[in-house]
């Protein structure tokens, strides 16, 4: 791009052609004061603040929408243009309320600020009455319109990033303001409540609705979101030891820029929440009050723990113990954790919560790969040439994730939606394909024989990265076209469609819990990577493929070991020299033994082979299919710690409970779904006699090993970025990324020269429907609630907005079976049954319904058989067969 020189108030600067002149200042340390522009939404020269003056010409210029053009000279601050910024600040002021002592903007005020730079106190104005009716019917936002000056960065900020379009001008002259469709209220409109709005305000038009504090905060510190796997970037504000405000941390390089989600923005009082655990409890055995915890000091109740652990493993040997980690704690913790369970006790019975989203399934894409698949800057997304999204609803799962997408629709790249319910995704897709359910496996191998039977798959790609493809091609030819087309329910023609656009194109795979939940999982992942080497996709700045993850640390916790198949750094425990390295440097003996994961430490305790459980910061009791057989097996147990920062369904049950430290109360790191390693500080301190994780496995560790204590995370850091090769950018500084390992050509390893195999070309095997149960029902997520709930219904702001998750069924089976919406229906399988009110969407396919998660004590998962995700015959759980009754 061609560099230009001008000079700007004296000062001779240079920048590529096409910058503004705004930019261009900002970039040489020039602050030309300005309301209406933000560097993420496109310039447009609302507010004339940034007005500045060509010297040459004498034109007054509005410097965010003015290119720097050659030989300019500007000047920004002469006296001319201070006293139109100053009349124009009057203005503004004049029709301001006179409210700024009490407004909770506060000095954040951006207005405020430049009237104090332009040296405004009084206006000598008559005010201009501008009275609109305060807004605040939602438990999340507060809108005072007549505060607003008509920036219009929430509706650009709502159109240009977020995609959502629930805002725009209204009316003219002084009644102009910002609005929905029809004036009605946002909890009525198509607002996601991102709050992307609030924080992009520069006044106190729009604030966060909050009971507990007013004002601005004490202080604020950026920090890195606990919710989902896209590891958005935060800015804490907080006030007497508490969280009272977030917003987006508006960093250039960081994920979501000035953009979040509901609960990223809204959902995090639930830090504030009474049910917060603040002091180490045990269960009291003594007067026949065995049923009550009781506090303990912090020293006893490890020593407890310590004691019981060690009795158990003795008396029934490691294997009658079990080890239940977080996706959601930090990867330093899942280190030490998986420690204790392998080092310590000598077990590998370990496992974390990602498990219930599927998450181990990726190593179809590790063993193909070497793990070089794995990081992903989201940011390719938006230089795909086509997008493939399968089984995944971003806008609810990962809301984040779901602005890249719609960006990328609106500069015109194709997207091909795979899903058998309508998501709203939907209407930003070139093509929708909606395969019958259990289908996406007969489907994606369809797509791929057809690539090969209109040899529209990249050749050169394949000879060069890849091996065994006449084996893999023979298999393709082989498939039965016609009965895939009746298998999924979609014509041949329909699918020629997609090759077509497919054809020559890098593609973005985008993977949701669609496939990893459901039945014939690890096979589709299969599929959808012959998918990704057949188009050349993988390994492409333009594609590649993104598992989307629940969880905020489910990637971090897998890295580190937390899985029962796993050493740490992805080995694998089978793997003898794997195993023999880790020997070597924890200097211990390790089991060969495989491990169970969670679902077989449930049957293992059902049995009465699992003696004890430590459970860290999962509530399993909420999460799991079939909590009332859950519950039985976890009593069945002689012992069972739970270390968590709130009470729980799980810790009602454990003999000891630990209260941990959520994120904002500690050091830590994530690794999110894009392979991006991000640390963070405390804001605050753990409420109580609360301790940071790490800090309470720590001293566990040193007291069951009676050794030294690490003390300090950086030892505990420096043993990874030692050990793991593919940590080495684990600082605590500034964020890095997993470090390319992969031995296979294809990722651009100067020493590697490996070739990739395709996956087995896998037949689903077809399956009768059950008469007795006609509908099958689809269990997935609201954006207000993040997996089971546990966390997001301790927030008050979302216990607030009346979530009553009814069942979503099709007008037509409502017809059929006289309901109407409100009507209240019994849905029954064969393994629970859930009562709900229902509302009738015409996005819901006939002969299926939507059953959504979190809400009424997650009892969706009532419904769901408690099976192996991995077996080859497990139905997954996403979906069951069902059948309605009127309550």
């Amino acid at each position: 791009m061609e560099t230009i020189a001008l000079t700007i108030d004296g000062k001779k600067i240079s920048c590529p052609s096409g910058t503004s002149i705004l930019e261009a200042a900002d970039q040489y340390g020039i602050k030309i004061p300005h309301l209406c522009y933000h560097p993420d939404l496109k310039p447009f020269g609302a507010c004339r603040m940034c007005l500045v003056e060509d010297e040459k010409t004498g034109r007054l210029m509005a410097a965010c929408v003015t290119p720097a053009a050659p030989d300019m000279v500007i000047q920004t601050a002469t006296a001319r243009i201070i006293k139109h910024r100053r009349n124009i600040a009057r203005l503004m002021i004049a029709e301001h309320p006179e409210s700024c002592i009490v407004c909770s903007k506060g000095n954040r005020c951006r207005l405020r600020q430049v009237s104090a730079q332009l040296g405004l106190g009084e206006t000598n104005l008559y005010h201009l009455p501008n009275f609109k009716p305060l807004e605040q019917a939602n438990p999340f936002i507060i809108r005072d319109l007549s505060k607003c000056i008509l920036c219009g960065k929430c509706i650009r900020a709502d159109h240009e990033l977020v995609v959502v379009g629930a805002i725009d001008y209204n009316q003219r002259g002084f009644k102009s303001r910002p609005a929905t469709a029809h004036e009605v209220g946002l909890e009525r409109s198509n607002c996601t409540f991102c709050g992307t709005c609030v924080s992009m305000c520069p006044t106190g038009a729009l604030s966060a609705k909050t009971s507990s504090y007013v004002g601005s905060p004490e202080r604020e510190s950026n920090s890195i979101c606990g919710f989902c796997g896209v590891g958005c970037t935060l800015a804490v504000g907080s006030a007497n030891e508490k969280v009272i405000e977030v917003n987006p941390a508006h960093l250039a390089q960081s994920i979501n820029g000035a953009t979040l989600c509901v609960l990223g923005h809204f959902a995090h009082d639930f830090l504030n929440s009474e049910d917060r655990l603040i002091s180490p409890l045990v269960r009291n055995n003594e007067n026949g009050k065995e049923d009550e915890l009781v506090p303990m000091a912090w020293n006893d109740a490890l020593d407890l723990v310590v004691q019981r652990l060690i009795e158990i493993k003795n008396e029934n040997g490691p294997q009658s113990i079990a080890f239940l980690g977080s996706s959601k704690c930090t990867t330093e913790e899942n280190y030490l954790f998986q420690k204790i369970a392998r080092a310590a006790i000598g077990t590998n019975n370990v496992d974390n919560g990602g498990y219930t989203s599927g998450q181990f399934l990726t190593r179809v894409f590790d063993e193909k790969t070497d793990g070089g698949w794995r990081v992903n800057p989201l940011r390719n997304i938006e230089k795909a040439e086509v997008i493939l999204v399968f089984g995944a609803d971003p806008n609810h799962s990962v809301p984040v994730v779901s602005y890249y997408l719609k960006r990328a629709a609106l500069q015109g790249t194709p997207i091909i939606v795979v899903d058998p319910k309508q998501t709203e995704l939907v209407k930003f897709a070139s093509f929708w394909i909606r395969p019958k359910l259990h289908t996406d496996l007969e489907l994606i191998n369809a797509l791929a024989a057809l690539l090969h039977e209109k040899q529209r798959y990249d050749s050169a790609y394949i000879d060069k990265y890849t091996e065994g493809f006449s084996i893999f091609r023979y298999s393709l030819t082989s498939l039965d076209l016609e009965r895939a087309c009746q298998v999924t329910g979609i014509d041949r023609q329909c699918l020629m469609d997609i090759v077509e656009a497919m054809n020559g194109k890098k593609i973005a795979f985008v993977v949701g819990h669609g496939i990893l939940q459901q039945k014939w999982a690890m096979h589709s992942l299969g599929a959808i990577f012959n998918l990704s080497l057949l188009t050349g996709s993988l390994g492409s700045e333009k594609g590649g493929v993104y598992v989307l993850a629940r969880e905020n640390n489910q990637i971090g916790a897998m890295d580190m070991g937390n899985v029962p198949h796993l050493l740490p750094g992805r080995q694998a425990l089978d793997n003898d020299a794997a195993r023999k390295r880790w020997q070597k440097n924890w200097r211990v003996k390790l089991s060969p033994d495989p491990g169970l994961n969670v679902v077989r430490m449930i049957e293992a305790a059902e049995k009465g082979n699992l003696k004890a459980m430590y459970i860290m910061g999962e509530n399993p009791l909420r999460c799991l299919p079939q909590p009332q057989r859950v519950q039985k097996a976890l009593a069945k147990l002689d012992f069972m710690v739970v270390q968590d920062i709130l009470n729980s369904e799980t810790t009602q049950m454990a003999d000891v409970v630990l209260p941990g430290a959520a994120f904002p109360e500690k050091h830590g790191s994530f690794t999110n779904l894009e392979g991006r390693i991000q640390s963070f500080t405390p804001v605050v301190t753990p409420p109580g006699n609360a301790k940071p994780d790490w800090e309470i496995l720590d001293l566990l560790i040193a007291k069951i090993q009676q050794s030294e204590a690490y003390e300090t995370l950086e030892k505990i850091r420096m043993e990874i970025r030692k050990y793991i090769p593919a940590y080495a950018q684990l600082n605590g500084q500034k964020p890095g990324w997993i470090a390319q390992t992969s031995q296979k050509a294809l990722f651009h390893n100067p020493n590697a020269d490996g070739l990739i195999t395709f996956y087995p070309v896998v037949r689903a095997a077809e399956k009768s429907e059950d008469a007795d149960y006609p509908f099958s029902a689809i269990i997935g997520s609201l954006r207000y609630h993040l997996g089971s709930g546990t966390r997001t219904n301790a927030s008050q702001r979302i216990h607030g907005f009346d979530l009553f998750g009814e069942i979503e069924i099709s007008p037509e089976d409502g017809a059929k079976l006289g309901m109407a919406d409100g009507d209240c229906v019994k849905v029954i399988s064969q393994f629970g049954t859930v009562q709900r009110a229902i509302t009738l969407k015409k996005e819901i396919h006939p002969g299926e319904i939507f059953v959504p998660m979190a809400v009424n004590s997650n009892d969706a998962m009532n419904l769901i058989e408690l099976t192996n995700l991995d077996d080859p015959d497990s139905p997954g759980w996403k979906t069951v067969r069902v059948r309605l009754e009127k309550a």
